[in-house]
């Protein structure tokens, strides 16, 4: 796929306020009210690939003043302004916001910006009120606004596993953000980037969009399943690997299974051995030092 913003336009289509420079495409400006979107015209029918993004969002606005943000896609439907960072709400296929500005307030555990990851089979709604929380599968925190040096991303579905990774930091090198298994793509669908700006606002620049295929074997039958007929989804919502938010264990709050309760039993009656043996020396001690006055 030719990039973005390389100096060859053809296979792209551009809508709303999207503007094309000489260095980047913008989708939005740092002005109120703005949607802007960038759509590839063909099709993606590698079952293994990875693409790599040049952004830059930047701004005049303060902290907590900005927004809202941008989303890149890989969906069904193309061309589609909408609610969601510029694209319509109802989408088929992978959404990946890159959000700029939290909605909950202070009660909001999330660390912004902050990379989500939402899969859609159509059926389901990105509630802005909650920035997307209850759909989302994963996500981490990214400090990708207003910096001075490149930012980029990359995103790479093989095997139905998701990977995204960021370079923000200027370090030249890429750090986790997401690992998802179990999710499942169709073969067929359109890579694009949108985004929208409300009474915040900030410039959303794309410099460039590359997609690359992966050499990976795959077996016959593979080869001959019909990839474009699946239905968009993620196995384990919530519960996959999350970066730049905690240290703490990702099943913290998840339900204790069978094996994990009889450890803790286990463990708890050895505690109570051991704490009826140490009484027991005590005592005897005790007793022993009793005997020796009356001596």
């Amino acid at each position: 796929h030719v990039g973005a913003g390389s100096g060859s336009m053809a296979l792209w289509d551009m809508a709303g306020s999207t503007m094309v420079t000489s260095q980047y495409v913008r989708l939005t400006p740092d002005q109120q009210s703005k949607q802007g979107a960038l759509w590839n015209r063909v099709p993606c029918y590698l079952l293994d690939w990875e693409l790599h993004v040049q952004f830059k969002v930047h701004g005049h606005g303060k902290k907590n003043l900005h927004g809202d943000g941008l989303a890149l896609w890989y969906t069904m439907d193309r061309m589609q302004l909408g609610s969601v960072f510029g694209n319509k709400e109802n989408f088929r296929g992978l959404g990946i916001f890159l959000d700029t500005y939290y909605n909950e307030g202070k009660k909001h555990e999330r660390v912004f910006p902050y990379i989500s990851v939402m899969v859609n089979n159509g059926s389901l709604r990105y509630e802005h009120e909650k920035d997307g929380s209850s759909t989302e599968v994963a996500g981490c925190a990214a400090a990708l606004r207003n910096v001075n040096h490149d930012t980029f991303l990359s995103v790479r579905y093989s095997a139905q596993r998701l990977t995204i990774k960021v370079d923000v930091d200027d370090k030249g090198e890429w750090r986790d953000c997401v690992d998802v298994p179990g999710v499942r793509l169709p073969t067929g669908y359109y890579f694009g980037a949108s985004s929208a700006t409300g009474d915040l606002s900030d410039n959303h620049d794309i410099v460039s969009m590359k997609v690359y295929e992966l050499s990976v074997e795959h077996t016959l039958e593979e080869m001959q399943f019909d990839w474009s007929s699946v239905e968009p989804s993620a196995e384990f919502p919530h519960h996959a690997r999350t970066s730049g938010l905690s240290d703490e264990p990702s099943y913290r709050n998840e339900p204790l299974s069978g094996i994990k309760v009889f450890l803790l039993v286990f463990f708890g009656l050895i505690g109570i051995v051991i704490c009826a043996v140490v009484a027991v020396i005590v005592l005897q001690k005790r007793q022993e030092q009793s005997r020796k006055r009356f001596y």
